[in-house]
């Protein structure tokens, strides 16, 4: 509603309502009970969720943008979203209303304002992810909907020596989930780690973590990855394996898809978009 006239004189009185806000938030969430983050009818999702917390606080209807299209099961600790409002709000009123309205299992870590011509999905530089796999002799109580449950000890030396062969520039074909209608299928990693974190407590060694950066990647790619080091750690294939799979560009060459509860989105590099 555009304020009345104030006495001030003329140049008040032609003052315009607020302009409009390229408004960008860094998400966490847990992906537990969600169908993951893109809205679909008659479904919970992370998406819908922050629209409809969008609505409550400023009575837009607005879909907003992420930067990732995390699937169902799965987690973020660093989403990166954006929409415009007019509602004149700043970023940092947007985050404390957002947080009010929001559900316990999603928050707003933080918020800009941004350029109108801002978008999360081309401005993103880099993901990076973690697949966490529990292999210890106990099953996971407290983090039993964050890890894939393996039983059976794995060995992660294994794991990582057949990991070096997907480190560069190649075609992922192998492991992305079919159909698809990504007419590229070339992506870059750059890092992808295998190590058993000294996790603190009773669960100290109880987890191998796959750490995989890159600057792009397929559906499924990061699950498929999972699942094929596993087999590889599970003494089912050789190191060897997975660079022939690779080779192959065809999904049945590669191992199972991991499933989702054990993959979190923990960071999105926005370059320069995003400066520190």
């Amino acid at each position: 509603m555009t304020p009345p006239p104030s006495a001030g004189g003329d140049e008040a009185a032609n003052e315009s309502p607020a302009a409009a806000r390229r408004i960008a938030l860094r998400l966490a969430y847990e992906g537990t009970r969600y169908s993951g983050w893109q809205i679909q009818p008659g479904r919970q999702t992370v998406q819908g969720a922050l629209a409809a917390a969008i609505r409550d606080v400023s009575g837009e209807d607005l879909v907003p943008r992420g930067a990732s299209r995390t699937d169902a099961g799965v987690h973020a600790l660093d989403q990166v979203a954006a929409f415009t409002s007019a509602s004149g709000h700043s970023a940092e009123v947007w985050v404390r209303a957002l947080n009010a309205k929001l559900p316990p299992d999603i928050a707003v870590r933080e918020g800009r304002e941004v350029g109108s011509e801002f978008d999360p999905v081309s401005a993103a530089v880099r993901k990076r992810y973690r697949y966490r796999i529990h292999d210890a002799a106990w099953r996971p109580v407290l983090d039993r909907h964050l890890v894939w449950r393996w039983r059976g000890r794995l060995d992660e030396g294994r794991m990582r020596d057949a990991a070096a062969a997907l480190v560069g520039e190649h075609d992922f074909t192998s492991f992305e989930t079919t159909p698809s209608t990504r007419l590229s299928k070339v992506r870059t990693i750059h890092t992808l780690e295998v190590v058993r974190p000294p996790l603190a407590s009773d669960a100290a060694g109880a987890e191998v973590w796959i750490e995989v950066e890159g600057n792009g990647f397929l559906y499924n790619m990061v699950r498929i990855i999972a699942g094929s080091l596993v087999m590889v750690g599970a003494g089912r294939r050789s190191p060897a394996w997975l660079g022939e799979a690779l080779a192959a560009r065809s999904r049945p060459a590669a191992g199972p898809t991991a499933p989702p509860q054990g993959l979190v989105l923990v960071t999105i590099d926005l370059g320069a978009a995003w400066p520190a």
